[in-house]
């Protein structure tokens, strides 16, 4: 008889335990935000990878796997250049060191695909948008700044992973790529290329 209960116990908790999980793997939606370390490449403005930056995303699955939904974030990358002579065409001159800084706010609309249905969730995911991008040089008496905007483009493959029952909060980890078509002669700048993760929370 105690075997018979311990059972029904068992199978009532596993019932239980299936109803939350459902209820979790039907959600029609995800929010994902929190920090992004950014790499720029092949960039004369600033060519570096540091972590000062976030995101917010979210969206709304049009069919189990399926989800369409916005994005936005923003980064800047660093470079410092040491005590340097520069000379300019009207035949002046200045000694000091720079510091050159890439700032970028992508935003736009994505496109997600989820492998899984699971508290474990892969996926890829595309996002299409347009970037503003300020590249400024900061010397020892002024600062020269530069604004533009183009198109953004990005693929993205990572996950979402939700440890804890009864509840819809979770992490999310993820790699990416992105370019940019922003240009600045100035700087000799012909688009804006990115590679960086992500790590954040997940609802």
């Amino acid at each position: 008889m105690k075997q018979f209960i311990y059972i029904l116990a068992a199978c009532t908790a596993m019932i239980f335990a299936a109803g939350e999980a459902n209820a979790q793997m039907s959600k029609r939606y995800y929010v994902n935000g929190g920090w992004q370390f950014n790499g720029t490449l092949a960039n004369e403005v600033a060519q570096s990878a540091q972590g000062y930056g976030a995101y917010i995303e979210g969206g709304y699955f049009v069919t189990p796997m399926l989800a369409v939904g916005g994005f936005a974030s923003f980064g800047t990358n660093d470079e410092y250049h040491g005590k340097q002579t520069y000379y300019f065409e009207d035949k002046s001159a200045l000694t000091t060191d720079i510091d050159r800084s890439l700032y970028q706010v992508p935003f736009g609309a994505t496109l997600r695909c989820r492998f899984l249905r699971t508290q474990f969730q892969p996926y890829i995911e595309a996002k299409v948008g347009t970037e503003y991008s300020s590249q400024s040089t900061y010397m020892s008496t002024f600062v020269s700044r530069h604004d533009n905007w183009g198109f953004y483009v990005s693929p993205e493959v990572g996950f979402n992973w939700f440890p804890f029952q009864r509840t819809d909060f979770g992490f999310q980890m993820a790699a990416y790529y992105s370019y940019a078509t922003n240009r600045n002669k100035a700087y000799g700048m012909d688009g804006i290329n990115n590679l960086g993760f992500k790590l954040g929370i997940a609802f």
